[in-house]
């Protein structure tokens, strides 16, 4: 009995230390989790030392982490600017200038992907063409760069990996991970080639055209999937633009497009080019709107400008909120200036100075071109005649394997970018045989001077100001709207855009909407539009400018830019709003932020009055049709009607167009696909809506619409439930936010845990406002990009402006900053945004004092 009594209280004893230990391993585990995460914090109160200041810089941030940095000098402020960079977010950093540099596989290892992208980038040469812009850039720019440079290093000296970012230490579990490199003020420069490739316009309509071609063999048809802006029902920016570009005239040769080898050269350049990260975004999505009233239509008596940039979903957000403030204005440190800024780089993109508020939309423009080439040995013909490729070798190190060499070729257009991942097709030419290979012309990889015109911006005061700083500001093409405390509103057009021949002869258009062949020089681009002819206007006479991605000037005026322009659904309707508001009274904040969250869904104005008129029988099946007959067509996110519709119009463009083209040009639901609509919608008996899964039927605009209504009925009631007044649109279509590197299905879920903030439930869509866009050919509703910021001025108080961005300040996922505003983005709501001295000492929540 004692040894049975003794055996029993040793087990006790043994299980009591057994739990304790293990108690004690949990903590233990959840103390080093803890110190993993917060060890990257910075500190943001109290007093720090700073080598190289000239003088204290005070960083003030408020409740949200926002910093605001004053300086006596320029110098002081941009290297305040880095230091504070480089606390919050410089992972984010360090992964921008790993892929602009086409160095990921150097951060993240072996790995498919990032090769892939590597080989890319270097093709492209985005840090070769960076290098030669530092050369360009004006004194002060440089000095702003360096200064900028001088405080990221600051801040890294004397760190380890991880206490600058988590994601070292994630990444030090797979390989070896270094100190991160000093940043170097060409690192800054670099990033504006991905600002520039994100933003490049229409080169995936080109290519898709292409490749339509190859199943569609007609230019009719293929150019039908391509409508003409709708000028009369969407009003182009500058509606009552005059006068016109005439491109000069030139004979030249076919392109040969139906081919084997053309087809080819093309899918693989496409593969190519899809190998690179898209940092602010890609497709449909990617846009933005602005407007501006002028103070003859405010309650103000002063303008309000509004800007809401549609880009990628990413965490951190792409946009990092700064002021920057000189203690005393003068010529040597002019700037008091407040607004969104990249990480990587000094000065601010988007927002407002004390004298002048600007807003930045994508304009479109056409800087692309894909060349055919005939290519033999070394050599590229050209007008029959061989000129020599230009080749250089890149070798591409990876973290943990052995180093990748490739070679790079490029002829008198740009890379050759079909035999980047391709080379075995390269390796089958026969000697001396012509291989079809595909080079890229860019505006973006001439060496220029966008650098100066954002810090130009910074300080502009008048209209004067941002034409001079258009002129430099070369890619990406972007539309300027501008607003000034002194009561005028503007639009102006930059950009490096081509000037193309146009060329009698040819089959397929001349005008940049087609790939051309590069062994005729009749094709090659003719210089440059000057930036005196670029569109502009000053105080137009309607009292408001929107500029929404629609085309700029009507058709025939003006030099020709593209015509690939976003349909102007959204454009049209933010003027109908602000019409209807100044119908019966005056524009204030609070209705720019409305309109901004608008959710009227264009396509349903296109569809809904036939889809309701179609008789689909009572019962199970018209449950759903029966939501749109009371719809007020805004795609809230607690809309059943909502939700129910996207089912609908997602297999309507699958049994329309989409069925008829290859899968990587299928429609998305865009505003294309819109206007594609809208043009046959009211035709029962057009082509397009023969479904060719059908080949011994042909259905009608009937038909094909009301298998649309069952089938998304069926799919909601399996994905959903029976009940269709419990859906919502908001269940399905969800914004959630991904680590670039760490947030992806490859990594443990506890880290993407870690990473990835939680998905909210928002309205909005494509070709709507509230520009949530989610690709409709994918089969999936989540959202691919997003307002990814959203902003009001309010040019008769600077500080009653209202900003949001879409997760928050820091890129630590420790910090209560990283994702902070996401429930009020994703809710519709907005931040004060205060800008004066006074206002913003008020707002201060830290205050942090730099010492040299």
């Amino acid at each position: 009995m004692t040894q049975g009594k003794g055996a029993r209280t040793a087990l006790r004893r043994t299980i009591v230390v057994v739990a304790c230990v293990l108690v004690l391993v949990v903590v233990g585990l959840a103390g080093a989790a803890w110190w993993v995460v917060r060890a990257p914090l910075p500190t943001v109160d109290g007093d720090l030392r700073v080598a190289g200041l000239d003088g204290q810089v005070a960083v003030t941030r408020d409740a949200r982490g926002v910093p605001t940095v004053v300086a006596g000098t320029a110098h002081d402020l941009f290297m305040a600017q880095g230091y504070v960079a480089a606390q919050d977010r410089f992972f984010e950093m360090d992964y921008r200038r790993h892929v602009t540099a086409g160095r990921l596989s150097e951060l993240v290892g072996a790995d498919a992907k990032a090769l892939a992208a590597d080989k890319v980038v270097r093709t492209l040469g985005w840090r070769r063409v960076a290098e030669q812009e530092w050369e360009l850039a004006a004194p002060a720019t440089r000095g702003a760069l360096q200064a900028y440079a001088d405080g990221v290093n600051a801040y890294l000296e004397g760190r380890s990996p991880a206490r600058i970012a988590v994601e070292y230490t994630v990444l030090g579990l797979k390989v070896d991970v270094a100190a991160p490199e000093r940043w170097d003020p060409v690192d800054s420069l670099a990033w504006l080639k991905a600002m520039a490739w994100d933003l490049r316009s229409n080169y995936d309509d080109e290519l898709t055209r292409a490749r339509a071609y190859s199943t569609l063999a007609d230019v009719a048809s293929v150019d039908a999937l391509f409508p003409a802006y709708p000028q009369d029902l969407n009003a182009p920016i500058l509606a009552g633009a005059t006068g016109s570009q005439e491109p000069p005239s030139a004979s030249g040769a076919d392109l040969g497009l139906t081919s084997e080898a053309a087809q080819g050269a093309l899918t693989s350049a496409q593969a190519a080019l899809d190998a690179v990260p898209h940092l602010l975004g890609e497709g449909q999505g990617i846009g933005s709107n602005s407007w501006v009233v002028s103070g003859a239509y405010t309650t103000s008596g002063l303008p309000l400008l509004a800007n809401d940039p549609h880009l990628s979903v990413s965490a951190p957000g792409i946009w990092m909120q700064v002021g920057l403030r000189c203690a005393a204005l003068g010529p040597d440190c002019p700037y008091d200036v407040s607004g969104f800024s990249f990480a990587g780089f000094p000065g601010v993109i988007i927002g407002h100075n004390g004298e002048l508020a600007w807003a930045l939309t994508n304009l479109g423009a056409d800087v692309t071109d894909f060349f055919l080439e005939k290519v033999t040995g070394g050599a590229a013909l050209v007008d029959g005649a061989r000129v020599a490729l230009t080749s250089r070798t890149e070798t591409i190190k990876v973290a943990g394997g052995d180093p990748v060499t490739i070679t790079v070729r490029s002829t008198r257009h740009g890379p050759i970018v079909s035999d980047v991942l391709n080379l075995d097709a390269v390796a089958r030419v026969p000697a001396g045989g012509v291989a079809t290979q595909v080079a890229l012309a860019w505006t973006a990889l001439t060496p220029n001077r966008s650098a100066d015109a954002v810090l130009a911006l910074d300080t502009a005061r008048d209209a004067a100001d941002v034409q001079a700083a258009a002129a430099l500001f070369a890619a990406p093409a972007q539309n300027i709207l501008f607003a000034t405390t002194d009561g005028h509103i503007g639009y102006q057009a930059p950009g490096l855009v081509p000037v193309r021949a146009r060329v009698v002869g040819s089959s397929l258009p001349s005008d940049g909407s087609w790939p051309r062949p590069g062994w005729d020089s009749a094709y090659d681009w003719q210089g440059y539009v000057e930036p005196d002819r670029l569109p502009r206007t000053l105080d137009p006479p309607q009292g408001y400018i929107v500029a929404a991605n629609q085309a700029v000037t009507p058709a025939g005026t003006g030099p020709f830019l593209t015509n690939d322009w976003d349909y102007g659904f959204r454009a049209q309707r933010i003027r109908a709003l602000l019409v209807a508001r100044l119908a019966t009274g005056k524009v204030d904040v609070a209705d720019m932020q409305t309109i901004a969250t608008d959710a009227r869904s264009a396509a349903a104005d296109v569809l809904v009055p036939q889809l309701i008129g179609l008789d689909i029988g009572t019962g199970f099946d018209a449950d759903g049709q029966a939501l749109l007959r009371t719809w007020d067509r805004q795609m809230d996110a607690d809309s059943p009607a909502a939700v129910y519709f996207a089912a609908v119009l997602q297999d309507v463009l699958a049994q329309t167009f989409s069925d008829n083209l290859p899968t990587e040009a299928a429609l998305d639901g865009d505003s294309r696909s819109v206007e594609l609509l809208r043009e046959v919608v009211d035709d029962p008996s057009s082509t397009w809506w023969d479904d060719s899964s059908t080949p011994r039927v042909v259905e009608g605009r009937d038909e094909i619409l009301t298998r649309a209504l069952v089938s998304a009925r069926l799919e909601l009631t399996a994905r959903l439930g029976k009940d269709p007044s419990t859906w919502a649109w908001g269940t399905v279509h969800t914004i959630a936010p991904e680590h670039p590197v760490l947030g992806g299905d490859a990594v443990p879920a506890l880290v993407r845990s870690l990473m990835n903030p939680d998905p909210r439930p928002v309205g909005g869509g494509s070709a709507v406002v509230d520009a949530t866009a989610w690709d409709a050919s994918s089969g999936s509703f989540d959202v691919v990009s997003a307002p990814s910021m959203r902003m009001v001025v309010d040019l008769s108080d600077l500080d009653s402006s209202t900003w949001v961005t879409l997760t928050g300040s820091s890129g630590h996922p420790g910090s209560t900053h990283y994702a902070d505003q996401l429930t009020a983005w994703s809710t519709g709501l907005s931040y004060p945004w205060p800008f004066t001295a006074a206002a913003v000492e008020a707002d201060a929540a830290d205050r942090l004092t730099l010492t040299p």
